[in-house]
């Protein structure tokens, strides 16, 4: 049975339209909520598309310089670049995302049954940090991976095999969780028994591998493990 749950971070456990959400709410911020969505959308877009092709090209840079490159482009694209207040805000709320609503108590049926869990994430080790401080899920966390310690960005094999290295597990004894569909087929590939969280009901990607599991959330994982 599988006894290793590992899971991606940002758009998994923690809301990446959350910052553009927030913000837009408040006072005086007329023009972002016009195109928040929008804003989220690219932000989210260009954060993942700058992560593969630095990866493809061998340009490592930590994802705090990718996820302002990203909202940066975001900005200019909706017209909103010249306001240097706006961006401040936006990358300071970055590190404190709210996590998906079933996250704690998900995590919390995981340890209550003796489940290890962990976070296998792109993200920085200081964003992660904070994000799971900002969240309080640390005490359900055996381990936060972040792919600063190898230099290079998912969906390397050289990330994933971080959870064996962490765990002296086999491939077999994972669970691993995330929201992309790109890194649960990457994930699949290596081996690992995959859940893809299809919060939007997407197409499965047209990639070599495929999700074990597709959900709609997270509640359901402890019923997989």
């Amino acid at each position: 049975m599988t006894k290793i749950a590992v899971f991606d971070a940002y758009g998994t456990l923690f809301d990446v339209a959350a910052a553009a959400r927030v913000v837009a709410e408040e006072p005086g911020r007329d023009a972002l909520k016009a195109v928040w969505t929008t804003v989220a959308e690219h932000w989210r877009q260009k954060q993942l598309q700058y992560s593969w092709l630095r990866t493809i090209t061998g340009d490592y840079t930590p994802f705090w310089n990718v996820t302002q490159d990203g909202l940066d482009w975001a900005l200019e694209k909706t017209g909103l670049a010249d306001d240097l207040e706006l961006r401040e805000r936006l990358l300071a709320l970055y590190w404190e995302l709210s996590p998906y609503k079933e996250v704690p108590l998900m995590l919390g049926q995981l340890k209550a049954a003796g489940k290890t869990c962990a976070i296998l994430s792109n993200g920085s080790k200081d964003m992660l940090d904070g994000a799971v401080d900002s969240a309080g899920i640390e005490m359900f966390l055996d381990a936060v991976l972040s792919v600063e310690d190898v230099g290079i960005f998912k969906p390397s094999a050289t990330v994933y095999d971080m959870v064996g290295t962490r765990f002296d597990c086999a491939k077999e004894d994972v669970l691993f969780v995330s929201s992309n569909g790109w890194d649960a087929a990457g994930a699949s590939g290596y081996g690992f028994d995959t859940v893809w969280v299809n919060r939007a009901s997407d197409p499965v990607d047209r990639l070599p591998h495929t999700p074990n599991h597709v959900l709609s959330d997270l509640k359901t994982i402890p019923e997989l493990m």
